[in-house]
């Protein structure tokens, strides 16, 4: 970001701060009315806590219960929004995945696979199965799909692929090189599209297994891409927001790997 503001001549700057969870709440409290924080971006452990404290209006937000941005009003009000969903969906149309009207397993009910899920039900898909190791973590997340879901949303009795249009990994098998792939690619329907989002320098297991099958199978990098020029329209950058929005090519060399 701090690159972005400087090519585009921008009065401002993104720094860390690393802060203790139980120190959140006197943050939001003191430190968000010094008047040169406009802002922030949140990580883990701050996304849930955040939801909690802030109460967004984002259906996708309330849903996966984490936000990762949090803005100040003149007035003082601080707003809270998720950006996770539209940048994985921004990333299904990037792509060319459609999901309306088709058949979509995630597979993965974590903070991830929450937002995943909860964006997906809202592009409208025929059905969307969600799998995870804990039955009951799954079904909570089908049930606080109902709302844009309705009967569409069901829990998922197997992580077996077969059968959807698009598979979801939402989990974080993948990240360590002895891993267990998070379903059986051999399974994959012929013609359909996995997207796995785990963050990686290299394509995983999972993504080089489905690649040789000749599947289309995309990284989670791009879900990041997305969401740039949404985050940078929230904190009132717009002009930069919708000039990126037409190339995003700077944004992927500095997020993909080379």
């Amino acid at each position: 970001y701090n690159q972005l503001f400087k090519a585009h001549s921008v009065d401002a700057v993104l720094v860390p701060l690393k802060l203790p969870a139980a120190a959140l709440p006197g943050f939001l409290e003191h430190g968000m009315r010094a008047e040169n924080v406009g802002g922030f971006w949140a990580t883990i452990p701050h996304k849930s806590q955040l939801a909690e404290l802030l109460k967004p209006s984002d259906p996708v937000a309330s849903i996966a219960g984490a936000v990762n941005a949090v803005k100040r009003h003149p007035d003082g009000r601080l707003e809270a929004a998720l950006f996770d969903g539209i940048g994985f969906v921004k990333g299904l149309d990037h792509f060319g995945i459609g999901v309306a009207g088709r058949s979509v397993l995630v597979v993965g009910a974590g903070g991830g696979g929450h937002a995943v899920a909860a964006a997906i039900a809202q592009r409208g898909p025929a059905k969307l199965a969600v799998f995870n190791r804990s039955r009951e973590r799954a079904r909570s997340l089908v049930d606080r799909l109902q709302p844009i879901a309705g009967e569409r949303a069901v829990v998922a009795d197997s992580n077996d692929p077969a059968g959807f249009d698009l598979v979801v990994n939402c989990t974080s098998q993948g990240l360590k090189p002895d891993d267990a792939l998070p379903f059986d690619p051999a399974r994959v329907n012929a013609g359909a599209a996995v997207v796995d989002i785990i963050m990686t320098r290299e394509p995983t297991p999972l993504l080089r297994t489905c690649r040789a099958r000749g599947l289309q199978a995309e990284a989670g990098f791009e879900m990041l891409v997305q969401q740039v020029p949404e985050y940078l329209r929230f904190f009132g950058f717009d002009a930069i927001g919708q000039s990126l929005q037409s190339d995003l090519d700077v944004v992927r060399a500095m997020l993909y790997p080379t």
